[in-house]
């Protein structure tokens, strides 16, 4: 064989091998990075670490394998800011229709729409 088509063969073997690699670490988990990982489930909605909860896409009664009577429970929509806590299955409805609870830290964690 020739050196050319050894170069190139090596070349695209490197390519091939830094494509898949960087496919598998670019997924984003529920709950990653500052916010500290997963506490546990509101519903169906992940509750992080810091309090606050995820925007994730992704069911936490399905990928944590809680009982369906576990993940039924109804979620309330209040007016106010009392009794908006994150896990507490109550969310707020804001002004313009965002839909939040408060963490801990008093700020507000909206859920995605």
């Amino acid at each position: 064989m020739s050196r050319s088509f050894l170069s190139l063969l090596r070349y695209l073997v490197l390519a091939t091998w830094l494509a898949s690699s960087g496919v598998a670490s670019a997924a984003n988990t529920p709950c990653s990075g500052s916010k500290g990982g997963i506490a546990g489930c509101d519903g169906e909605t992940f509750l992080c670490n810091d309090g606050s909860i995820s925007a994730s896409k992704k069911n936490c009664s399905a990928v944590m394998g809680l009982r369906d009577d576990v993940r039924a429970r109804p979620q309330q929509r209040l007016q106010s800011a009392e009794g908006c806590q994150c896990g507490s299955g109550s969310y707020c409805t804001g002004p313009r229709g965002g839909i939040y609870c408060l963490t801990p830290g008093g700020s507000k964690s909206y859920k995605r729409k």
